[in-house]
């Protein structure tokens, strides 16, 4: 980074324009009603008065995050140099909002996107919303791991091949557990069909500026990209980036956008944003090397355990696992007779640990920038003592993390279809019109438009047994499910 570049993204524009503005002591009389916390003492007392002060509207001093001219601009423009991109959109409806506007425009009704099956909902949700069919690229299974991985270079060619109208492909980089694919050669095939390559890129901001990572999207040439500063950025919950690359037109991006976001952008979110936007661009590859390095010991002292396997670069065989996030603590459980969710609960409940998610096999703990080592001496010895007193016998339980799906209509169609509900295991055969997963990691078991077999009855079942958080259905108790009629 030049001199100047640092000095540019030494600023924090919004950041700077609130610590103005609290020195003004302006009289509001405008929303939010709590006026700086007077109106609701116990919401002050419990967020502080720093923090409530800034809970303010949109108003000229402070720009407006749907239409951007000053202070939300200038912010917008120093995190599009940071990350390399044409352009960055501050996004406070979470990831999930940055994944619909990429997908909403790239996609009108009836174009058809190709995406792997393993999505996050975010992605499928906004299938429902423009009318898009999707064209799934199901990947391969580690069958030891039981996860799914990346998207083979074939199987997307072939896609391609077989489906040139349409419109965009969609990837994951990285996955939940830090599988990468082959970003380069995918944006690259394509451009050369005249395709948009968008990437959820939700679990790799730290890509954009750590050493020795995987490539990042706009690196890769992708046009459009979702980024969670919230997961490994370290701003503050459902604030996120949406990237966009050169081609893509910054205007009508900005439409889509104010399609679904809030007209009331949150200025504790935005400045969370630039904040951390800041911290990353001036000290991110020594925050992410000592993330890395943490990680990197985590391993080899639970692989020394016995029983657990934190799995890492070793998987890496140039396509389907092209590449792996070194930062990703993801750890198989299955070998200590134990599933990932019963880890979980035993972590949160014996030892006071609360890690990212625990499904059928495996663990995430989601390391980032707020860690020490400290803690993860913690949860090593926390492991290793639930191996002592909990390990039982394997046999019996499930591994497969990934079913592939017969997708009978579109999401959209089925989503709005008439529709009944039926016990869940008088469904095998039906078309479902209503999503079921567990969350996280939020991608869906069984979507709009599949066809429930009994492989996924028996998986759902068995993910409810061994106490995996189930969302999605009309039925708060997953007994039922909506099927078209």
């Amino acid at each position: 980074m030049s001199n100047d570049q640092r000095a540019r993204q030494a600023r924090a524009p919004i950041y700077q324009a609130l610590q103005q503005f609290r020195q003004m002591r302006v009289v509001p009389f405008d929303v939010p009603g709590h006026k700086r916390g007077r109106g609701n003492p116990e919401l002050t007392a419990f967020l502080g008065e720093q923090c409530v002060s800034i809970d303010v509207n949109s108003m000229k001093p402070l720009d407006n995050l749907c239409h951007p001219v000053s202070v939300i601009r200038e912010a917008e423009e120093l995190a599009a140099e940071a990350f390399g991109a044409a352009h960055a959109f501050l996004m406070v409806g979470g990831t999930t909002s940055a994944v619909q506007s990429m997908v909403l425009s790239a996609c009108k009704r009836g174009d058809k996107i190709i995406l792997p099956r393993n999505v996050h909902r975010s992605v499928i949700n906004a299938l429902v919303l423009c009318g898009a069919i999707p064209v799934y690229v199901n990947p391969e299974v580690d069958t030891r791991l039981g996860i799914s991985l990346g998207m083979k270079r074939e199987q997307v060619a072939r896609a391609i091949a077989e489906n040139p109208e349409a419109v965009a492909v969609l990837v994951n980089n990285p996955t939940y557990y830090g599988i990468c694919s082959d970003l380069r050669a995918i944006v690259d095939m394509a451009h050369r069909a005249g395709m948009l390559c968008l990437v959820d890129e939700a679990h790799g901001t730290h890509f954009y500026f750590g050493e020795h990572m995987p490539v990042s999207a706009m690196a890769a040439g992708a046009d459009m990209a979702a980024v969670s500063m919230h997961k490994s950025g370290g701003s503050l919950t459902q604030s996120s980036l949406m990237l966009t690359g050169p081609a893509v037109h910054e205007g009508y991006v900005r439409q889509i956008i104010n399609l679904t976001q809030t007209t009331s952008g949150s200025y504790l979110l935005m400045s969370s944003l630039d904040i951390s936007r800041r911290n990353l661009a001036l000290r991110g590859k020594e925050i992410f090397a000592k993330v890395t390095d943490m990680a990197g010991y985590a391993r080899e002292e639970i692989n020394a355990i016995g029983g657990y396997y934190a799995f890492g670069e070793e998987l890496v065989n140039g396509d389907s696992i092209f590449a792996f996030d070194a930062t990703k603590l993801s750890i198989h459980t299955r070998d200590i007779g134990l599933a990932g969710i019963e880890v979980y609960d035993l972590l949160r409940d014996e030892y006071d640990i609360q890690i990212e998610f625990g499904d059928i096999g495996n663990i995430l703990a989601y390391l980032s920038i707020g860690d020490r080592m400290q803690e993860v001496e913690r949860l090593v010895s926390a492991l290793a003592e639930i191996r002592r007193l909990y390990q039982r016998d394997s046999r019996g339980l499930l591994s497969q993390e990934y079913l592939a799906p017969e997708v009978v209509i579109s999401p959209q169609e089925a989503f709005y279809a008439r529709k009944k509900s039926v016990r869940l295991e008088d469904s095998v055969g039906c078309v479902c019109s209503e999503f079921i997963m567990c969350y996280p990691p939020g991608i869906p078991i069984l979507a709009p438009g599949e066809r429930v077999t009994e492989d996924i009855i028996r998986y759902i079942q068995y993910a409810k047994a061994k106490g995996c958080s189930m969302t999605g259905p009309e039925d708060p108790g997953i007994n039922n499910i909506n099927i078209l009629v």
